[in-house]
């Protein structure tokens, strides 16, 4: 009875490690070799039911009822788990086991774009000096990019500017200026104090520090009695703002048609601290935008009175602002759709 019983637990070792390998089964080509390594000619099971006839005769009815059982339960396994790989290879929801009663997958959420993020930065800092947004059209006329502001047909200021015609007097805007005019002719006689953000067309060679399309702020400020201190005022504060408390602002001679006088505006340089370094070309400085007073003559198209009113102006990018102060050497890095670089700044 002793072999006997060593033979029964063998069998019942072999049923349990056939059903226990089953279950990892996920082909039917996988379950074939299964079947043929289990149930096959020369699979262990066979081969112990070859060798019943060798058992003393008392022993033989225990082994072979035994054994025919778990052939038969084996089979019926096989049976049972090629019938769920056949529905998984036509239903592609059961193949992939989908539970509808789990919750959901959690979904990324998106973050605003570093673009959006500085516009909304500068939109809050004017508004705490008291400067509302007014929104111009992206398509303008030769009229109010050009002409308004001071420059007529063939001046030869607008080679500054690479235009994108759509017709003879049909332009992408390339600057925001002209969102001047249409704010003092929608204000006027009022004193006004905007910023104009939006986006700017250009057609000039793409590189790392100019592109086809770009985001400026203009912004005006129109009223009696404003001068130039009040300029130099207001971008002070906004560049402590931005920047830090510390930083040093300095004023530069400069000429746009539409101002007058005219200025460019640099900061003392994020890098090296005003000491010199490659990014601000050994000068200690760098530049963030450009202003002045707004020119009589666009005052007067704008529909003020150039004799009792007087105005300043500044347009800045923003791109431009955010590159100096997170230290980022190349604008194409905005708008490459790039996740590695947009989500350093979620």
């Amino acid at each position: 009875m002793g072999e006997n019983h060593l033979m029964l637990k063998r069998i019942a070792r072999l049923e349990d490690e056939a059903l226990s390998r089953l279950k990892e089964v996920k082909s039917l080509e996988t379950l074939n070799d299964w079947r043929i390594q289990v149930l096959g000619k020369k699979s262990e099971l066979v081969m112990i039911q070859r060798t019943i006839r060798e058992l003393p005769i008392k022993e033989r009815p225990a082994i072979g009822q035994h054994s025919n059982r778990t052939r038969k339960q084996l089979e019926d396994a096989f049976e049972k788990r090629k019938e769920e790989l056949e529905k998984l290879r036509l239903d592609p929801l059961l193949k992939e086991q989908l539970d509808v009663t789990l919750p959901g997958w959690p979904v990324g959420l998106g973050s605003l774009h570093p673009s959006t993020q500085v516009l909304r930065e500068i939109q809050s800092i004017f508004a705490e000096m008291g400067f509302q947004v007014f929104d111009g059209p992206e398509i303008e006329t030769d009229l109010y990019n050009f002409e308004l502001l001071n420059m007529p047909a063939n001046h030869p200021a607008r080679d500054m500017w690479d235009t994108l015609y759509i017709s003879d007097t049909v332009l992408l805007r390339t600057h925001t200026s002209p969102g001047q005019i249409r704010a003092m002719r929608a204000f006027c006689p009022q004193p006004i104090r905007v910023i104009l953000p939006g986006k700017c067309y250009r057609y000039e060679a793409i590189t790392s520090r100019s592109e086809v399309m770009f985001h400026q702020v203009e912004g005006l400020a129109v009223g009696k009695r404003i001068t130039l201190a009040d300029l130099k005022g207001v971008l002070v504060e906004f560049g402590r703002k931005m920047f830090g408390p510390k930083r040093e602002i300095r004023f530069r001679c400069s000429h746009f048609p539409f101002t007058e006088p005219s200025v460019e505006v640099d900061m003392d340089c994020l890098v090296c601290e005003g000491s010199g370094c490659s990014v601000c070309k050994q000068t200690g400085w760098v530049e963030i935008l450009g202003a002045g007073m707004v020119h009589p003559k666009v005052l007067e198209n704008g529909g003020y009175d150039s004799e009792i009113f007087s105005g300043f102006a500044f347009g800045m990018g923003p791109e431009r602002i955010f590159m100096l102060k997170y230290g980022i050497d190349d604008i194409r890095l905005f708008f490459r759709n790039d996740l590695r670089f947009l989500r350093q700044f979620e």
